[in-house]
């Protein structure tokens, strides 16, 4: 068990609804298919570790798979689900691919991640 969860009882000990903040926030909650969609792609390791190299420079299939001691047959399944969630893109140089993180959001996406993972870690 988790050493910063208490034994404390987590749920309410009577039922009771606050109808003001449920009415006020009941059509506030967006459609979140497309995020938890999002987390799932990055919910694999080896996915992580590529997006995480990519945010520090541009690699080729090649480069990435020497670096993650894999296969580049592995790693061109994995940039393929990066790239279909709009994480990655490619450019051909003649007969090299070479992958890139689509955009800054998805280097925000990995830094946040960190800190939060880091700040748990500080806190045991």
């Amino acid at each position: 068990m988790d050493d910063n969860v208490s034994e404390e009882k987590d749920v309410c000990e009577v039922f009771c609804i606050e109808e003001d903040k449920v009415r006020r926030l009941a059509n506030t909650i967006p459609d979140m298919l497309g995020l938890a969609d999002l987390f799932k792609v990055l919910a694999d390791e080896t996915r992580v570790k590529i997006v995480y190299i990519l945010s520090k420079e541009e690699l080729c299939v090649c480069d990435i798979a020497a670096l993650l001691n894999s296969t580049v047959s592995n790693i061109s399944h994995h940039l393929r689900v990066l790239r279909t969630a709009h994480l990655v893109k490619f450019r051909r140089e003649g007969k090299q691919v070479y992958y890139t993180l689509d955009d800054e959001h998805v280097v925000h996406i990995i830094k946040e991640g960190f800190e939060h993972v880091n700040h748990i870690h500080q806190e045991k």
